[in-house]
């Protein structure tokens, strides 16, 4: 077969709608998540976690467990495999988590303590809950509150500042016309996947391959050969289908068991956690206390901006949740400061969560734009309006392009803003009160190096190799869409081949990053397989291969402000009965780049929003006190938005390529969700002229504040 550049059809896929290329499989059962792929002389590892928040383990009575029928090993500190705990991890240091088993220390409740394999998942699980373990144990301390002692600003990284400050703050405050003082809290959130973690480890020929439920095989195949000290070639990392992950699926201490456990045994080994599990274990959003002043002269425009945020993290690493960084391309001020300060408990480790920062810091600092414009008498878009900056507030730099009015305009437009009475309270449909609220959004879009093959195979088709993940977000089919496009070519010639660490170094699904960066190496490989084919000849039953890597071209970029943008729009009632409140409609419309496929675009779009629903009304995990643990870590105890919960949901975009990328890409997994906790709350406050400034939004604190002594209208 000849193939030239000139015989290719134009097949122009970017931009039109098309189903998951992997659709059929997942609702037929054929596709295979990380807990299902068969494997011949399989055991099964259960984990067991600490039931005290402060100490050290004692002892592990585990000769009882061993006599048990299948039990084949009882993994702990005492006689597990040493690991590496001393390198630097392709995200940074590792979480001190990943060393399971090296020491008998106990740093909070649900620290792993032990791992009982056996030959089926039931036999490890009934041993599991037999295992004796002893502690000694010691005082512990997970209160957290604001300006608790201990709390501290942490330094700065490479790319992100914990502090930024420019002006007189208190004399901008002192000057401005109309002031905002309030106090916003967020509390723990949990990413709650449709899939729990799970691994399989075995040796093969001398390599370690693992199975995993991840965002990005190729780290952690990195981080398991570091952890091991084995050589990054020998370890591959599979991740083919992937039930959801939000931040939560990078290396976790599942993978690293079920290593250890195939190591020692010389079989296969499956580690699956439980739900209960996974509230201690693959971390969380930490709670949150905001504090916003905003100051702004008589026409609204803001004189003084200061965002505080502060959360926990726990006393063995270091994660910051980084709210106040929301503000900082949003408005500007001629004193603008923002700090994120933290403070260490004894609690899991916290985590990357959707939209980490963004999505706590905009519910803070959107509402309390709203509350400026009430007391400016202002339209709260009108005053956003008049705070656009021209160049990054705190940055100074360009944006690569800026469309948030044009959200707002067409939001407004298809919402009927304009018909709506700014007063609070005034409409009524029997025993519910009705209002509106919006609020602005905003995430960075960024891209990182990443590596791509592109064959033309023999028979006209061609195959795409990318350690991507698709995580439930419709990548895979976004990129077959990209390679058609670039190879001029009908999407159905294109077979993409991802989640592999063996295909090479390439972003992780995190940072509304992966489509961007994934997208970026493929096209370059194309550009190059393109060359190759314009020198003419017949194509090799191999095949004819070209790989890219975008890492000079990324690095080249100019400095820029990049963000995709967006408006959120909500409608609620509020029961005056039973303080409980519904969302009647939503709207959200963004600026994003290009938009690739609008059929799974709009769904990233409407999962983030239904998920601003949840954090505003529903999640809320509780921490006892007492014992350092949970409450209800469950879904019976952990409430999401349930399908009875959500309403008509819309979501739409303009036109906003980004002319730095070869395609047009920004970035949609995460921005979905910012801002739509703030417009939901401002609805609140519409319909019934009290402020909530502590989510979630629960029935109990709306009537508490409705009946509050002395005229309280905050709650």
């Amino acid at each position: 077969m000849t193939t030239t550049t000139e015989n290719l059809a134009v097949a122009g896929a970017v931009g039109a709608a098309h189903t998951r290329l992997e659709g059929r499989d997942k609702v037929t059962g054929t596709a295979r998540f990380a807990g299902e792929v068969p494997f011949a002389e399989l055991a099964h590892g259960w984990l067991v976690l600490s039931t005290i928040a402060r100490g050290r383990i004692r002892s592990v009575e585990s000769a009882p467990v061993l006599a048990l029928p299948g039990v084949l090993a009882v993994l702990h500190h005492d006689n597990a495999p040493r690991v590496n705990g001393d390198y630097q991890g392709p995200l940074g240091p590792p979480d001190p988590i990943l060393q399971v088993f090296q020491h008998d220390r106990v740093p909070h409740v649900g620290w792993p303590v032990a791992l009982v394999v056996a030959e089926t998942p039931e036999q490890a699980r009934e041993a599991a809950e037999r295992l004796v373990v002893r502690y000694d144990e010691e005082p512990h301390d997970v209160a957290f509150s604001a300006g608790r002692p201990g709390m501290y600003t942490p330094e700065n990284s490479p790319t992100v500042a914990a502090e930024t400050a420019k002006g007189d703050l208190d004399a901008e405050l002192t000057a401005s016309a109309v002031v905002v003082d309030a106090e916003y809290t967020t509390p723990e959130e949990h990413h709650s996947p449709l899939e729990p973690h799970a691994a399989m480890a075995r040796w093969d020929n001398g390599r370690l391959e693992v199975v995993d439920s991840n965002q990005g095989s190729r780290f952690v195949a990195e981080e398991l050969a570091q952890l091991f000290s084995l050589d990054p070639g020998s370890v591959r990392v599979r991740s083919e289908h992937v039930g959801g992950g939000f931040g939560s699926k990078a290396t976790r201490p599942h993978a690293v068991l079920a290593a250890m456990a195939a190591t020692v045994l010389h079989r296969p080994v499956r580690v699956v956690l439980t739900r209960r599990q996974m509230f201690s274990v693959v971390g969380y959003r930490s709670p949150t206390v905001q504090r916003v002043r905003l100051g702004a002269d008589a026409d609204g425009r803001l004189r003084a901006f200061d965002h505080q945020a502060e959360c926990l993290t726990s006393t063995v690493y270091e994660f910051v949740e980084r709210s106040a960084n929301f503000g900082r391309p949003m408005y500007d001020a001629a004193a603008h400061h923002t700090v994120n300060r933290v403070v260490p408990l004894d609690v899991p480790t916290p985590t990357w969560m959707r939209a980490p920062g963004e999505a706590p810091g905009s519910f803070a600092l959107e509402s309390a734009l709203d509350e400026l414009a009430e007391k400016r008498g202002m339209d709260p878009i009108e005053l956003r309006a008049r705070n656009e900056p021209d160049v990054g507030p705190v940055s100074g730099l360009p944006f690569s392009s800026r469309r948030m009015l044009s959200c707002f305009q067409e939001g407004a437009r298809r919402f009927g803003w304009a018909d709506r009475d700014p007063r609070p309270g005034t409409r009524r449909e029997g025993r519910w009160l009705l209002g509106t609220g919006t609020a602005a959004a905003t995430f960075p879009s960024g891209v990182a190096p990443s590596t791509a093959a592109v064959t033309a195979e023999a028979d006209g088709t061609f195959t795409v190799r990318i350690t991507a993940a698709d995580i439930g977000t419709g990548a895979r089919t976004a990129l077959a869409l990209i390679a058609a496009d670039a190879l001029e070519v009908a999407p159905e010639r294109i077979h993409i081949k991802i989640a592999d660490s063996d295909f090479g170094p390439a972003m992780i699904a995190g940072g509304s990053m992966g489509t961007r960066s994934w997208a970026w190496a493929i096209t370059a490989a194309v550009r190059e397989l393109r060359e190759q084919l314009a020198l003419g000849g017949s194509i090799p039953p191999q095949g004819i291969t070209a790989r890219a890597d975008t890492g000079e071209a990324v690095r080249a970029l100019e400095k820029k402000e990049r963000h995709s943008f967006g408006a959120q729009f909500a409608e609620v009632a509020v029961d005056i009965t039973s303080g409980e409140v519904r969302v009647r409609r939503m709207l959200g419309i963004f600026a994003a780049g290009r938009i690739v496929n609008p059929l799974t675009a709009r769904s990233q779009f409407i999962g983030g929003m239904t998920w601003g629903l949840s954090m505003a009304l529903h999640e809320e995990a509780a921490r006892d006190q007492a014992s350092g643990g949970h409450v209800g870590a469950d879904l019976a105890g952990y409430h999401l938005a349930a399908h009875a919960d959500v309403p008509p949901i819309e979501a739409d975009w303009v036109d906003d390529p980004d002319p730095d990328d070869p395609v047009g890409i920004k970035g949609i997994g995460e921005v979905g969700i910012v801002g739509a906790a703030a417009a939901i709350a401002n609805a609140v406050w519409h319909a019934t002229g009290v402020r909530h400034r502590h989510l979630p939004i629960r029935p109990d604190r709306v009537l508490l504040a409705a009946t509050a002594p002395g005229g309280d209208r905050d709650a």
